[in-house]
């Protein structure tokens, strides 16, 4: 009987040792927990359409294989319909106030689906241009993906940043900074053939 203990033991040690072993070999090197910070991190630039809270916005539509609507060479202009949302500094996140109107501004382009739409994305005058320029494109990003995920139809949507070049108020304050941080939509009505003319 005393002969089978160590052979008991060493077998207790090599199933242990296996066991730790395969746990181990499971968790590749540098993977993080999905609750934690990092993981919004590492995520933030997949999908710029995010709550305030850095969630990923609800829906299932896959946005990021739609093309986008051809904006070169036609106007786009502003109308009272649309309302111009605003973002929290140095950031391209989605908030509540501005999914708010998001949800008003996607009612009324899916009503009117014969337009063609133009999400501009605009930055305050603080960091460098080129930082401005890609900043004011992720936010442009931010609306058009959130807009698909409600429901607009991604190639009707185009997107273009103009970073810190067309300010909409130009003093050093808090006001007017956060002004500035800003996505406006424009529409572009489609003519018909129907209707004389072609496309303008």
């Amino acid at each position: 009987m005393d002969s089978l203990k160590p052979t008991t033991a060493k077998l207790l040690m090599i199933a242990v040792f296996a066991l730790s072993f395969g746990v181990g070999a499971c968790k590749t090197p540098g993977s993080v927990k999905k609750d934690s910070p990092d993981a919004d991190r590492e995520y933030s630039d997949k999908d710029g359409a995010r709550d305030a809270d850095g969630n990923l916005i609800d829906g299932d539509v896959e946005t990021t294989d739609i093309e986008e609507a051809r904006i070169r060479g036609k106007e786009f202009v502003p109308t009272e319909d649309l309302e111009t949302v605003h973002f929290n500094y140095d950031a391209y996140s989605i908030s509540t106030e501005a999914r708010l109107a998001l949800r008003e501004n996607a009612a009324f382009l899916k009503d009117n689906p014969s337009v063609e739409i133009l999400v501009e994305g605009h930055c305050d005058d603080r960091g460098t241009n080129e930082y401005n320029l890609a900043l004011g494109q992720k936010r442009a990003k931010a609306v058009r993906d959130y807009y698909m995920k409600l429901g607009v139809a991604g190639r009707s949507i185009g997107t273009i940043t103009f970073g810190e070049e067309r300010l909409s108020c130009e003093e050093a304050t808090d006001a007017c900074w956060s002004q500035n941080r800003r996505a406006t939509t424009k529409i572009r009505a489609q003519v018909s053939s129907s209707q004389g003319g072609e496309d303008e």
